[in-house]
C-alpha cells in the first residue's frame, strides 16, 4: 500500500481547490451547451434584420364555415327561378333583405283615371295582371299604365274559376290566347301569368311555359276592401308580393297598400326587374 501511494506522488495531482474550479468549469461548459441557439431574425426597434433572404410571403384564403357569405340581393344578381321540366316556376316572394315589395293589380273591371292618378302621385309601379274579359271594351285605359312605368301581364282570356279544372289545352288557350291579345294591344308581349283566383296545378305550370311565360306568380298578402291581409305574419316583409285589384274599392285598397309599406319601412318596385 506505500508502494502504491509512493508511485502515486510522482504525479502532479491537482488540489482541491482546483478541483473545484475545474468541476465547475466544466459545469458551465455542458449548460452553454443546452442553451436554445439564437433566432436568426433579430427584431430591431420596427425592423427585422434577415440573416438569410427570407422565403416568399403565401397569403392563404381565409377558412370558411361551409356556409356561403351572405351578399345583399339585387335585380341583377336575383333570376327567375328556371323552367325545369317544361313547368314554369311558382313564386309569391322573393328572397331579399332589401327594403322592396311588388305589386300586382289584377283584372281590369274597374276603370276611373283617379287610379292612374294616384300611382301617379306615390310614385308606384305594378305589374297589371289583366284578362280580356274585362278589359275589353277599354284596354287602351291601361296603355296610359303602361306609358307610366308599369308593365302589363297575363291573368287568361275569360278568368274562368276554378282555373285548375280545366284541361291542359283549355289552359293553353286562355294563356296564349291572352298573351297573343295583349302583344297585339300594347306591343309587348307578357312574361309572367297570373291564375284567376289563385288556382293551379302542373298543368298550369306547363301551359304558363308552352306559352312563354316565365313564372306562374301568386301573393303573400292582399289589399282588399280598405285593409290589408296577410298569409304570413302581421305586417309586409321585404320581397313580399301584394295582391290588388281594379275595383271600386281601389282607392282604401291602395291607401291600405302604402300605409303598410311605409310602416314596414319599404317601396314599391317592379317585380319585372327582380326577375331577369
Amino acid at each position: 500500500m506505500s508502494k502504491r501511494l509512493h508511485n502515486l506522488s510522482k504525479f502532479n495531482l491537482p488540489t482541491v481547490n482546483e478541483s473545484l474550479v475545474i468541476l465547475f468549469i466544466l459545469a458551465v461548459g455542458l449548460i452553454a451547451l443546452n442553451l436554445p441557439k439564437p433566432a436568426k431574425n433579430h427584431i430591431v426597434g420596427e425592423q427585422k434584420h434577415y440573416t438569410q433572404k427570407p422565403s416568399a410571403v403565401i397569403n392563404k384564403p381565409a377558412v370558411t364555415t361551409g356556409k356561403p357569405p351572405k351578399v345583399n340581393v339585387t335585380p341583377s344578381n336575383n333570376p327567375v327561378p328556371p323552367i325545369v321540366g317544361g313547368l314554369a316556376p311558382v313564386i309569391s316572394t322573393i328572397p331579399t333583405q332589401e327594403p322592396v315589395v311588388f305589386l300586382g293589380i289584377d283584372d281590369g273591371a274597374n276603370k276611373q283615371q283617379f287610379e292612374l292618378t294616384m300611382m301617379q302621385q306615390n310614385n308606384i309601379k305594378a305589374s297589371l295582371f289583366l284578362a280580356n274579359i274585362f278589359i275589353k271594351d277599354n284596354p287602351q285605359f291601361f296603355a296610359q299604365f303602361q306609358t307610366e312605368g308599369s308593365i302589363i301581364e297575363n291573368h287568361s282570356l275569360n278568368h274562368l274559376i276554378p282555373f285548375n279544372h280545366l284541361s291542359y289545352s283549355e289552359q293553353v288557350s286562355e294563356i296564349c290566347g291572352q298573351a297573343d291579345l295583349e302583344q297585339q294591344e300594347f306591343g309587348v308581349r307578357p312574361t309572367l301569368f297570373r291564375p284567376p283566383g289563385g288556382s293551379y296545378n302542373v298543368d298550369t305550370q306547363r301551359a304558363a311555359a308552352t306559352c312563354g311565360m316565365k313564372a306562374v306568380v301568386l301573393w303573400i298578402a292582399k289589399a282588399n276592401g280598405g285593409s290589408m291581409q296577410y298569409q304570413i305574419g302581421k305586417g309586409l316583409r321585404p320581397g313580399d308580393i301584394v295582391l290588388m285589384h281594379f275595383r271600386p274599392e281601389f282607392q282604401s285598397d291602395l291607401q291600405a297598400f302604402i300605409n303598410a309599406q311605409n310602416a314596414a319601412g319599404l317601396h314599391t318596385e317592379l317585380l319585372e326587374n327582380w326577375l331577369k
